[in-house]
Formats: structure tokens, sequence, C-alpha cells
């Protein structure tokens, strides 16, 4: 029994007094699950690391209770609305005001980072719905239809849809790219209090005062799910990272749920009240809450929670333990909805524009971001910035060198004179020496080796070899099975989290032979992995580099260039946004490549002649 009482599916984890006044809005930052910001009837806005008893930072500028706050996918920045109608948003790592939006007439509601290019969405009291352009401090567009308060906003992961959530018990579906209402749907007979995009499905998922959630199509436009048995209103809903199932957060209850059909996996009873945000974070559930001037957050075991029909509860978690460290993971890939023709109504955008005030200027100079935890600051934000450039990605090992005590001196000093660049093409294999196998003097034939001896010295290192290849085999599998199924990027984004350079020049060596396969999106995922092949000791390893960079530049510089001179466009173009993005990452990395390219342009020989072919090429780039 004493065993049982410790092992529990949910339990609090911490609750502080986050503000000096009422705290009127929390929220989580998605991606890592580890960050929270909390607003106050105090008008400021509070930063703190999850598990974490002290405040981060604190930032202060809004001169009206902060009504609504959101983290940016890269959780860098943070956006908080106002109970005046005004918008600030800060740079958590330059810890300071980015930008101050001013438009709408009534409380914020309701906020959203687009997952491409500077833009924000914003809900209100009054009704209206604004699409920022966070560069030039503009609104870009006003979509107008609900006829109450907007409480939710989502962008599909293509960032091409806008959905809301309103008190008019209905959700609206736009179209960034047209600017127009696809559809409506209407089957909620209360507010609706959240909707979510699945993360690969065209699904859309909406939880509401009026108890239920539902589930809509995003082919056909329909309804397909409603799930049964809130017993209270459904304030948070979240899909699972892998899309599999949908957690339902409602007072002092988390519900697991599949649909198609619908069915309920799981209930889990959590002591959070009237939850307000949640977030996973390595088979947890995060779920935060707050009361008065008090915050408190939650935690579910997912390893405990039924997610599918046959699944059973299992594993075992102590409820004295902090939250588990998320594992390191590769960047995640959003797929590109290929979206079904659809008819647009009548309902319309209308276009708007404001040009930055002295009164802007001055409520900018007047936020500040006061960082008040220096140690949990640097721990969670600076370490972004201490990245090196060119990451440590080992290079595969040679066999070590064999040798005999007697000589062990002679080899020491052949090392030191071995070049620095392993040849591509040569005579005798890299870490056998001949000298070791020959007598240590001509007049004493008694010292030479044995044929047992002999082979013995050769064997040395043989399963070290056989271990590396044959990792190297598993892993070319593993790129060989996407590369299958025609996705080249994810192919070469699965060979580049290896961390095995070997594996990246395989892959390569297989692209550069058909330049058709070059995509915008390769090169933003490479150039940081040919900037490690330049530098390296392997001659062959320079050469695919070389070859890859000069298609690159011949392919893509030209583009780039142009994108990133082109005049701003007016309206919203999602697609020239994303390539703008793209292209901006390509630039900066090819200028760190152009110091790499214009160091080795001064050697002599094949290299030194690749080098300036490429220094010539990249000329562009100091204009």
């Amino acid at each position: 029994m004493a065993a049982a009482s410790t092992t529990k599916t949910s339990w609090r984890l911490q609750e502080f007094v986050a503000h000096s006044s009422n705290v009127s809005c929390v929220a989580l930052g998605k991606t890592s699950g580890r960050l929270l910001a909390t607003g106050g009837e105090d008008c400021k806005v509070n930063i703190w690391a999850v598990s974490k008893p002290n405040c981060i930072m604190s930032l202060t500028g809004h001169n009206n209770p902060v009504e609504c706050l959101h983290f940016s996918s890269s959780e860098e920045q943070v956006v908080a609305g106002s109970q005046s109608g005004s918008l600030r948003i800060w740079d958590l790592e330059a810890a300071k005001i980015l930008r101050t939006l001013m438009g709408h007439k009534a409380n914020i509601t309701s906020l959203g980072f687009h997952p491409y290019g500077e833009f924000l969405a914003s809900g209100s009291m009054d009704t209206n719905i604004k699409f920022w352009d966070v560069r030039r401090k503009g609104c870009v567009y006003r979509y107008k239809g609900h006829t109450q308060a907007v409480r939710c906003l989502a962008f599909s992961p293509d960032g091409k849809w806008l959905a809301s959530a309103s008190d008019d018990s209905t959700i609206k579906l736009w179209d960034l790219t047209v600017g127009k209402m696809i559809t409506e749907f209407t089957a909620h007979t209360a507010a609706v209090n959240i909707v979510q995009f699945h993360p690969t499905e065209y699904l859309l998922a909406s939880g509401s005062s009026d108890r239920t959630i539902k589930l809509w199509d995003l082919e056909k436009f329909k309804l397909i799910g409603s799930p049964e048995g809130e017993a209270t209103a459904v304030r948070c809903v979240l899909f699972s990272p892998d899309g599999g199932c949908l957690y339902s957060g409602a007072t002092e209850s988390l519900r697991v749920y599949g649909w198609e059909p619908d069915r309920c996996f799981d209930v889990v009873p959590v002591a959070w009240g009237k939850v307000a945000d949640m977030a996973v974070c390595n088979q947890q559930l995060i779920g935060v809450s707050c009361q008065q001037t008090n915050v408190s957050s939650y935690v579910v075991d997912l390893t405990r929670v039924k997610k599918t029909g046959g699944s059973e509860i299992q594993g075992v978690i102590r409820d004295d333990q902090p939250l588990t460290e998320p594992s390191p993971k590769g960047s995640m890939l959003w797929r590109n909805y290929e979206r079904p023709m659809t008819t647009c109504s009548s309902q319309r955008y209308s276009s708007e524009r404001r040009s930055p005030s002295s009164e802007d200027e001055k409520d900018e100079r007047e936020s500040t971001a006061e960082i008040r935890n220096a140690e949990d600051y640097k721990e969670i934000f600076q370490p972004k910035n201490a990245i090196s450039v060119r990451p440590a990605v080992s290079n595969p090992p040679a066999p070590p060198a064999t040798q005999r005590p007697a000589q062990a001196s002679v080899a020491t000093a052949k090392a030191k004179s071995q070049p620095t660049v392993i040849l591509a093409t040569r005579n005798e294999p890299i870490g056998l020496n001949v000298a070791d196998f020959l007598p240590s003097a001509p007049n004493n034939r008694s010292s030479a080796l044995g044929d047992e001896e002999a082979l013995s010295q050769i064997k040395k290192g043989h399963d070290t070899m056989c271990v590396m290849l044959s990792s190297r085999h598993k892993n070319l599998e593993t790129v060989r099975a996407g590369w299958g199924s025609g996705d080249v990027k994810n192919s070469l984004d699965t060979a580049v989290s290896m961390n095995d350079l070997s594996i990246v020049v395989d892959i390569l060596n297989i692209v550069n032979l058909k330049p058709s396969l070059w995509k915008l999106d390769l090169c933003t995922s490479i150039l940081p992995q040919i900037e490690e092949l330049l530098q390296s000791k392997y001659e062959s390893y320079v050469q695919t580099g070389c070859t890859s960079l000069k298609l690159i530049l011949k392919r893509f510089l030209p583009l780039i260039s142009d994108t990133l001179t082109a005049p701003p466009s007016v309206g919203v173009d999602i697609t020239r946004e994303e390539r703008h993005q793209k292209c901006k990452t390509c630039y900066k990395q090819l200028k760190n490549l152009s110091n790499v390219v214009k160091n080795k342009a001064d050697q002599v020989g094949r290299h030194g002649s690749a080098f300036k072919e490429l220094q010539l090429l990249m000329a562009p780039l100091d204009y």
C-alpha cells in the first residue's frame, strides 16, 4: 500500500504567487512545454520555467491589465494583449520590447503566431480578427464575420488557413491567401473556447462551453465526430504529438479521445480546477491554471494513460520526482497540406495600414524586460546564442595504427610528418605502417615478426572497423527507407540527424549526380553540413562539399538575391513569405561559408582552384 500511495497518474507540480494582483491569463510554450508566461491585473507579463519557483523575467509596458498571452513556435518571442486592445511583442533572447501594435477597440481575447514569416493574428471583444505584419508594425487585414468575442485563433500547419472560435458558438475557417472565409461550422450550442488543427491530417478539433468536443473533416467540411462524456465546459484540447489521440482538459479532469468511431480511451482526475492551457513535454502532459494571485501547474504521466483502444496502463512514476527533461530530437517537419478546392463565401476581409507613430515609439521606449533570475535566464535563453556555427560532427574513425613498443618513437615521429589531408586516392591503407612488419635492424633477422605475430598485428582494429561499417550500413538502410518514398528532404534530414558526415557524403554524392533533385528546402538543411565538409581532413569530403556548394550557388544564388531585394508585396502571400524565410536562412549560411572559402582559396593545386572558383561564384554576396 505504501508503494501504491506514491504512484500516481497525475499530481500538482507546484503552486506559487505569480503577480501582486489577480492573474488574468497564463500560457505555455507548446514546443518545449517548459516555459510559462503569466499576465496580471498589475499590467505585467512574467516569464517562468515550469517546475522552478522563481520568475525569470518581468516584462512591463502595458498600461492596462494583460488579458491574453501567446508564445511563438520558437519560444523566443511572446506577445501580450491588454484590456485596452493593444499588443506588445517581446524578444525574450534579447530581453527587450520588439513591437507595439494598436488597433483593436476592446479587450484582446485571442492571439496566434503564424508558423512562417513575421505575422501575427489577434482576436478581440470587438468581434474583429486582425492579421499583423510585425516587421512593418501594421495591420495587413481585418477579418469580420463573428458577432461576439473571438476566443481562440489557430493557424493550419502549412500556414495557409486560420481557424477562429467565438462566443457566438461558431467556428470560421479563413483562407489567408485570398482573404476570404472558406466555411463556417455551427454545430456547437454555446461559446467555442478552443480550436486546434491536427498535426498531419485534414482535421480540426474544437471544444465548447456546451460540454462537447467536435471533430471536423477539412476535406469535406463536415462534422465527423462528437464524443460525449464531459461534465463541464471544455477549456483546452490538444492533439498528441503523433496525432494518434486528442487530449481534452475540463474542470478537474483530463480525457483522452479517439475518432471514427468516437470513443473515450481514458479519464484522468486532475485537481487543476479550470485548466487554462496544456502542453506535452517528454511523455508528460503539463496543465496550468490560475486563481486570484496564484498559478498552479499539474503533471499527467502519459505512460500511464490509455491512448488507444487496446492499450494498457503501464509504467510507474513517483509524484515526488521533478519533471524529466525533454529528450533531444530533430526539427519537426510540417508537411504542406494539399488543400482541396474550396468555394469562398462572400464574407471578406478589409485591408488597412497604419503607420507607426511617435506614440508607439514612446510606448516601446517605456516598455522594459527586467531579468529577475540571471541564472535561469542564461540557462534557457542564452545557450541558443552560444551554439557553435559548426556543430561537433565526428568524422568516421580510421582503424587504430599498430606498432611494436620498440618502434613507438619511430611511429610517433612519422605521425607528426603525416599530411593533414587524407587523400582520396592512395597506395597504402590509413593506419597501417609497413615498417611494423619489417625487421627493426638490417643485420638483425631474428627480430622480424613471425607469420602469426604479423597476422595478429593486422587484425588489430579489425573489430572496430566492422562495428563502424555495420553502423554505417544500418544508417544507410534507414535513409534508404525514406528515400524510397520519394521524400529527398526527409532522407537528407534523417542523414544529418545521425551526426555522421560519412552518411551525408553518401547522400550528397547521389544528389549531386542529379541536380534537378536540389530544392531550396534541401539547401537550408545541407549548407551547415557543407561547411563541415569543406574543413574536413578527408579529401573526398572536401570534393563532395565543393561540388554541392557549386550546384547550390549556380541554381539558387540568383533566386535568393532577387527574393531578398524584392520590394514587400501588398497583402498576404504565404508562399512568398515562406520562400523569403528560406532565402534569408540560406543567405546567412552562405555568408558564413564565404569566409571559409576565402581562407581556402589561397591553397595551391586542384583544391585551391576549386575554392577560387567558389569564391568567384560567391562574389555577389559581398554587395
